[in-house]
């Protein structure tokens, strides 16, 4: 198994009501997220982000971290499971000129209102079945995608993230480390299905047959 890192390090923290957010929260509004189309991305907040759009200070001060991590180069291959419109594939293409640039999302809303530059390179798919040859690519990314599974879909997932990867991935998913936190988290959680503590996370990975890198998001 891999290592837990921070890769998301830089990424803009941005600040939470979790308490308003699970005591406004209802079940249907869980129903309509996990259809994962316009309510989700670009609807009312309660349903998902309010607005999905791109700025670059989101993802631009990430991808220097990915490249040096991973010696990404003109000749690297990079797949993102879970890409939604292409935000962080458009920026790791525009920071590192010439990279091989990959995307699934199981929402067709999402890939259908995807950067326009991001369009040839992403497609509808399910990370249960990755439409890949296996080693295809050199580096495997999944952002909040894969805990969205129930367990055993997640591992699945795991396994095609392990399957068509060359070895080196990097996935996040909601974790907590004591009771506080996975209180917050199962205020704030709209989508994921598969929650657990950052101990289970790992011999869960272990059990999948997962070798890549991981981390958490905690609210």
């Amino acid at each position: 198994m891999g290592i837990e890192i921070d890769l998301l390090a830089n990424y803009p923290k941005t600040k939470r009501d979790v308490q308003a957010r699970g005591a406004e929260k209802t079940e249907e509004d869980r129903r309509i997220a996990r259809q994962f189309g316009q309510e989700f991305f670009d609807g009312d907040r309660k349903h998902g982000y309010g607005g999905f759009n791109y700025f670059p200070r989101f993802w631009q001060p990430v991808i220097p971290t990915f490249k040096k991590y991973f010696n990404l180069s003109a000749q690297s291959s990079v797949l993102d499971v879970g890409c939604a419109k292409g935000f962080m594939l458009h920026d790791l293409a525009e920071l590192i000129p010439g990279i091989q640039v990959r995307g699934i999302d199981i929402s067709e809303y999402a890939i259908a209102r995807a950067m326009e530059d991001m369009k040839p390179f992403v497609q509808v798919a399910d990370a249960r079945k990755l439409p890949f040859q296996d080693k295809s690519f050199d580096v495997v990314i999944a952002i909040n995608t894969i805990h969205n599974l129930d367990r055993a879909d997640c591992a699945q997932a795991l396994r095609e993230i392990e399957r068509v990867s060359r070895g080196k991935s990097f996935v996040t998913v909601d974790a907590y480390r004591n009771q506080e936190e996975k209180m917050l988290m199962e205020a704030w959680n709209l989508t994921a299905k598969t929650m657990m503590h950052v101990d289970e996370w790992k011999k869960f990975f272990d059990e999948a047959g997962y070798t890549g890198d991981y981390y958490w998001f905690i609210p």
